[in-house]
């Protein structure tokens, strides 16, 4: 027994690198879906506030990300817009960072044409416009102002959904995808403490944690944090196979992989100790 206690602590690290690997690479090669299991999580509480809109609401979902964190937050973008065309909402997309509006128009008409719904009519895409948190603090007494045209040049004026629409009391959601700055903390402190429309959001993993102190206070209705945030509202609205689910299972795997060296790391550590200390 000693000696294999010896080989453990001894392990070539190559052995580590290669089983890490193949976690990875076995899942992603035979379509591997662990079932993703959604608990009362900041994830659920967005679901169900958007669930909870009158049919017709209109939701600003703003797309404020790049193409470096597109694993994380598109997924999370497609699932949002499918539950929002689902439920007959109408949403008007906008970015704060500039290659955000190209990823918005990706996950807007990727659903638009299944679901029945129109552009102009159903859904519109302002563009990109830069000023963060000015940005938003405009929106807030005129979005006309701000957004004069769409991101094609239509303008607002020519566009049927937005009559009626003239500041961000007039909407009843906003939804941030966050990569960083300008992102949900700006609209949390212009758009809801400021003008009091509900905010939402989803971000990578490792910004998660600073936003969590906002569900605690209410300043936020929910919140998608990471891979699982997006597998969590796939789940939810029924993509049990979308591209977040599929993601977490060599996720899932690696990390399984990752502990079982943790638990033979402290096992061989302890026993050697133990063997020491009785010589």
């Amino acid at each position: 027994m000693a000696g294999i206690y010896d080989k453990l602590s001894n392990l070539d690290r190559r052995i580590i690198f290669i089983l890490i690997a193949l976690a990875v690479i076995i899942p992603i090669t035979t379509d591997l879906v662990i079932p993703n299991i959604v608990g009362q999580e900041p994830s659920r509480d967005l679901f169900e506030f958007v669930d909870s809109l009158p049919e017709g609401s209109i939701v600003i979902v703003s797309f404020d990300y790049d193409p470096s964190t597109m694993p994380e937050l598109q997924p999370m973008a497609e699932a949002i817009v499918r539950h929002l065309f689902r439920d007959g909402h109408r949403i008007i997309g906008m970015a704060l960072w500039p290659q955000g509006a190209s990823l918005g128009q990706d996950a807007m008409s990727a659903f638009a044409d299944s679901l029945g719904r129109a552009q102009y009519v159903d859904w519109v895409n302002m563009g990109y416009k830069t000023g963060g948190a000015v940005t938003i603090a405009r929106l807030g007494t005129s979005m006309r102002a701000v957004f004069p045209t769409d991101r094609d040049n239509v303008p607002w004026d020519d566009i049927p959904m937005l009559r009626g629409v003239n500041n961000l009391e007039d909407i009843d959601l906003v939804i941030s995808l966050s990569a960083g700055d300008p992102g949900i903390i700006h609209w949390v402190m212009m758009a809801k403490d400021r003008y009091g429309t509900p905010v939402g959001g989803g971000c990578t993993a490792v910004s998660a944690p600073q936003l969590y102190t906002y569900l605690q206070t209410d300043q936020m209705v929910g919140l998608l944090g990471g891979l699982k945030g997006a597998a969590d509202y796939e789940t939810l609205v029924g993509l049990l196979e979308g591209e977040a689910t599929k993601g977490m299972s060599p996720q899932s795997v690696a990390h399984i992989v990752i502990m079982l060296f943790i638990v033979i790391g402290n096992v061989t550590y302890f026993m050697q100790k133990k063997k020491g200390g009785a010589r």
